[in-house]
């Protein structure tokens, strides 16, 4: 091979270098992962070394893209590559639509309770009565974004006459929930290999979208019950 051939394939960790500006969250073990899954498939050199194109480099960005703008599940990130494969057409990632929901808030969010209270628009006895219930907490006297978006969705909760005494429902069905994906990626951690742990997040992430899609499913469903529909 060619020295100017050479260089048109990357190695791992060129391609996480090029990605990790745009998916801080990226690793070596998620790349490993996708390729394990399927998602993507890079040649290999006589000697077993992974060799990603730019081809390649451009199915992981719409691969991490939809999962972080979209919270699409990999089998059905899986069933979109596979389509365009089939029928020859390029990738294109999808363009923020205006008004629609935005990606969750970083998990490095650290606020303190004033900083809470001015973001989520509480007040200080609502706050106190969320902690009280247990709805969120503080580490270290500092609110992360989970918190924020608890705060957030019971401030605009309580406009319908929802408080926090309502929603303790909510939170024992969320905890159960948690117990779920828990329980099936059990045996990933138990493994201890190598990447054990990103595929155990991977697999968590993706039960945990379903979970909520199904969740919304059904109360969907049961509001049409109740309104007769």
């Amino acid at each position: 091979m060619s020295a100017q051939a050479a260089r048109s394939y990357m190695s791992i960790g060129e391609v996480l270098a090029l990605l990790r500006g745009e998916f801080p969250d990226v690793t070596i073990s998620k790349i490993r992962f996708l390729e394990g899954e399927g998602l993507i498939e890079p040649q290999r050199s006589p000697s077993g070394y992974r060799k990603f194109t730019h081809a390649d480099v451009e199915r992981l960005r719409y691969i991490l893209t939809e999962q972080r703008d979209r919270y699409l599940p990999l089998r059905v990130i899986k069933d979109h590559l596979e389509r365009a494969d089939r029928d020859d057409r390029p990738l294109t990632r999808p363009r923020a639509v205006p008004g629609a929901p935005k990606p969750a808030e970083p998990a490095e969010v650290r606020l303190s309770r004033e900083e809470l209270l001015a973001a989520s628009g509480l007040d200080d006895e609502t706050l106190a009565e969320l902690e009280d219930y247990g709805l969120l907490s503080a580490v270290a006297r500092r609110y992360d974004a989970d918190a924020l978006a608890v705060a957030r969705a019971v401030g605009a909760l309580a406009v319908f006459g929802l408080h926090a005494r309502h929603l303790r429902a909510v939170k024992a069905a969320a905890e159960r929930e948690a117990g779920l994906v828990e329980q099936a990626v059990a045996p990933l951690l138990r493994r201890r290999a190598p990447g054990a742990i990103d595929q155990a997040d991977e697999t968590a992430r993706e039960i945990s979208e379903l979970l909520l899609a199904l969740h919304a499913a059904l109360v969907r469903s049961g509001v049409r019950g109740v309104l007769g529909r």
